[in-house]
Parts: structure tokens; C-alpha cells; sequence
């Protein structure tokens, strides 16, 4: 009855209450590893953290679900692996693709429900990346990308470590997904959580209240935007006999409003991994120097909303997991010797699509984003082309670029958020399909306004 009357004060559903008070949970929980002793006890209290708060959240079936990724991928790593990599990739995305389409998740977090789903898209990825890691550890030095070098793993993790790593504090509700490589460091007290390391052991005080303040403020954004701007407005006969520029501006307005959800879920996050100490990631260059806590950052808000261009886009929305796309997508679909190009980017969208499920919404949203993101850089290569000397010209491309990403992106994003194929197209369609044919015209004039080199400046070719 408490439960009841607590989910209908705050307008959410009963398990939906029971998430967030778990996930809210995770700091506390979180703040207790700083106290244990490093290795075993870690180890243990990580995991079983994680097994509990799985169970509270979810009920029995999200921890037997969450084993059968884990035990593919701990089973490739020790009976395959010269193959654990690709095996890894393959059957952890297949398991997760199944429970997509058994559960259809998307309609559920539409009407305010919730399930195991998204933890499990996360649970993937860090299993994933640690088998590739494994993988990579048989491979020479010589011609690895610095990634690889920094996380290839030469041993394999003991079981009770890998399934600390996997579940750690609830870490898989939501991120953000790190590396197999700096959760045992951070639990052996190793590289950067030395006590022999530059610098006293850091205080995380300060940066876990800034990002308790943030999710409040963005929790409080969120719960008063949401009743002014309900998806079920793209359904309504009203929202089709608005003129153009009211559509488009509800749409932006929609996007904006949705975005505010993820905020307070990622700022929860942050501070969960920060107040563990596993989200330190080393100290800045400035005098004195400062911590640095960008292994816990998923979202940079305002880099977000004012985003000078699509290209940015990756690098400051959904971090940890456009990160973990980059190198273990990305990078390894580019063949050496040869420049990335629209086949890389699209497919790497194209795995973001699948890993967020099967609904004709995501696939259009991360095809129109592979598009944005193509456009964005033909605008960014007539700006770099303009002469230092021309900067009127070189500030209209950059405002050209602001308002292309600002379009294009809240325009995309209904079909992240509506999911329906019926919906997306007529949200789409009810503007005329601009956000589309913008990018591809973009990308054509690209073709043909070819820009030169990068213009410099005259000191710069004395030099």
C-alpha cells in the first residue's frame, strides 16, 4: 500500500517506483566499497550488491537472464579463445536481439513501464568488450591501437572477478559500461588507485553532490515539461492542423522535454561511480592539478543542447557506450591503411540501432543519424576551407552548422521516441520530411562544392 500510494504521488508505476528506489540505492551502496579491502572483498560485495539489486528491481528471471550472456561469453574466453572475441559479439547480441523481440521492452518504457531489458543492453556490452580484450591479449603489440594496448587483457579474469566487474553496485542498470582493465585495477589498487600513484588518494565528495544537484535539477525539468509535451500529440488530429513552423517547434520541444529523463538516469549513475572511486580517471595538467572523474561521465548536458555540430554529438550524449561503439566497432571495420568512411559510420549506427531494439523507430533514428552526422562534416569542411582573413563567412558556417545539428537532431529523435514505423514517418512527414532531405542534400553539395585544404594563417606557413 506504501508502495502504491508513493508510485501515484510522483505519477509512475509500481515497479517502475521499485527501480528507481534500487537505483537510487547504487550511491549509498557504492560509497561502502571505499571502506573495503582491496581484491576478495571487493570482488564479493560487487557482485552480490548486484545479484541483490537485480533481484529487488527486476525479480528472479533479470539475474537468470543476466547469467546467460555472462556464461557465453566466460564460456568463449576459456574454451575459445582465439575466437572468444567474435563469438562474444555474436551470441550476446543474438540472446539480446531474442529478448527484444520477446519482451518488446520499447512499448513498455513508452507507457511508463520498465524490465530487465536495459540492464541487460548494458550487461552486454561490458561482457563483450571484455572477451574482445581477452582476445586482443594473444595479438603482438606492434600495429594495436592505443586502446587496445591500454585494455588487452594477457590473463583471464577468475570468475568471482568477472562477475564483480559484470554487476558491480548495480553499475549495469545504466552505465556506464568501463573496462574490464580498470575495474581491477581499481579493486587490486593498481595503476591510477595506487597509493604510490601522482597525487593523495582524490576526494569524490564534491563531484558525487554536483551530480546528485544535477539529477534533482533534471528530474524536476523533466516532471514539469513532460505534461505539456506527451508523445500522444503526434497522434492527435490537432497536431496536424498546426502550420509548419509549430510543428517543428513541438517536435524540438518533444526531444528537448525526453531528454531530461536520460539526464537525472545518467547523473545517478555518475554519481554512483564516482563516490566508488572506480570513476577517477587520473588528474589534470593544471597547477595545482584537479581530478578528473571522466570514466563516470555519460552525458555532457550542455554540450548536448548547444551542439555546434552533429559530429560532437557521440562525444557528449550516451559517452561510455559511443566510447565502447568506437572501439570495438568503429575502429575495427576500418581496414589499415585506409581512411574511415559513410560505411563505417553507418554501420556502426546500424549496431546502436540493434542494441537498442528492433523497433522501426531506432533503425530510422540511427540511419538518419549516420546522415546527420555526414552532413555535419561537409558543413565543417567548407568552414575549415575559409581563410582566417574571411571571418564573417567562417562564423555563418559555424551558425549554419548549430542550426543544421539542431534541426536534423530533435527532428530524428521523434522516431527514437514515438518507435511505431506509422508514427515516425507521419511525424516525419508533417514537416515535410526537412530533417532528411536536408542532410542528403548536404551531403550531395558536398560532392560538388569541394573545398580545398584548410586555409592558414600566415604565421602558421612562415612556420
Amino acid at each position: 500500500m506504501a508502495m502504491d500510494s508513493m508510485a501515484a504521488s510522483i505519477g509512475v508505476s509500481v515497479p517502475v517506483l521499485r527501480f528507481l528506489l534500487c537505483f537510487a540505492a547504487t550511491v549509498p551502496l557504492s560509497f561502502i566499497c571505499r571502506f573495503l579491502p582491496r581484491g576478495l572483498p571487493k570482488h564479493l560485495y560487487s557482485a552480490a550488491v548486484g545479484v541483490v539489486l537485480s533481484y529487488l528491481s527486476f525479480g528472479v528471471s533479470s539475474n537468470l537472464h543476466f547469467l546467460v550472456p555472462m556464461f557465453l561469453g566466460y564460456a568463449s574466453m576459456l574454451l575459445f579463445r582465439p575466437r572468444c572475441g567474435i563469438l562474444t559479439f555474436f551470441l550476446g547480441f543474438g540472446y539480446l536481439i531474442g529478448c527484444h523481440v520477446y519482451y518488446m521492452s520499447g512499448d513498455a518504457w513508452k507507457e511508463g513501464g520498465i524490465d530487465a531489458t536495459g540492464a541487460l543492453m548494458v550487461l552486454t556490452l561490458k561482457v563483450i568488450s571484455c572477451a574482445v580484450n581477452y582476445n586482443d591479449g594473444l595479438l603482438k603489440e606492434e600495429g594495436l591501437r592505443e586502446a587496445q594496448k591500454k585494455y588487452r587483457l594477457v590473463k583471464l579474469p577468475s570468475l568471482l572477478e568477472y562477475i564483480g566487474y559484470c554487476l558491480c553496485c548495480g553499475s549495469h542498470f545504466a552505465g556506464p559500461v568501463y573496462e574490464m582493465k580498470d575495474y581491477l585495477d581499481w579493486t587490486e589498487e593498481k595503476g591510477i588507485w595506487s597509493p604510490e600513484a601522482k597525487g593523495p588518494s582524490p576526494s569524490p565528495y564534491g563531484a558525487t553532490i554536483r551530480a546528485l544537484l544535477q539529477a534533482g535539477f533534471c528530474m524536476a525539468m523533466y516532471l514539469n515539461l513532460v505534461p505539456h509535451f506527451p508523445l500522444s500529440k503526434f497522434t492527435d488530429p490537432t497536431y496536424h492542423e498546426w502550420c509548419f513552423w509549430k510543428k517543428l517547434s513541438y517536435q524540438y520541444m518533444s526531444g528537448f522535454t525526453a531528454r531530461w529523463k536520460y539526464y537525472f538516469i545518467w547523473s545517478i549513475s555518475e554519481a554512483s561511480i564516482i563516490i566508488s572511486g572506480l570513476g577517477f580517471s587520473g588528474w589534470t595538467d593544471s597547477s595545482p592539478p584537479k581530478p578528473r572523474w571522466d570514466r563516470a561521465k555519460n552525458v555532457d548536458i550542455i554540450g548536448v543542447e548547444f551542439a555546434k555540430s552533429a559530429v560532437t554529438i557521440p562525444t557528449v550524449w550516451n559517452i561510455q557506450v559511443s566510447t565502447w561503439l568506437r572501439h570495438y566497432v568503429y575502429e575495427r571495420l576500418i581496414q589499415s591503411g585506409k581512411k574511415p568512411g559513410f560505411f563505417q559510420l553507418l554501420a556502426t549506427q546500424t549496431v546502436s540501432a540493434v542494441w537498442h531494439g528492433l523497433y522501426p523507430g531506432y533503425i530510422i533514428f540511427f540511419v538518419q543519424s549516420a546522415l546527420m552526422i555526414a552532413g555535419s562534416r561537409v558543413i565543417y569542411r567548407w568552414q575549415q576551407a575559409v581563410p582566417p582573413t574571411k571571418a564573417l563567412a567562417k562564423n555563418v558556417l559555424v551558425i549554419m552548422n548549430f542550426a543544421y545539428t539542431l534541426l536534423v537532431l530533435n527532428y530524428s529523435c521523434v522516431g527514437f521516441m514515438v518507435l511505431s514505423l506509422n508514427e515516425t514517418l507521419a511525424s516525419y512527414g508533417s514537416v515535410y520530411y526537412v530533417g532528411t532531405i536536408v542532410p542528403v542534400v548536404t551531403i550531395l553539395l558536398g560532392k560538388v562544392i569541394k573545398p580545398g585544404r584548410p586555409a592558414r594563417s600566415k604565421a602558421e606557413k612562415e612556420q
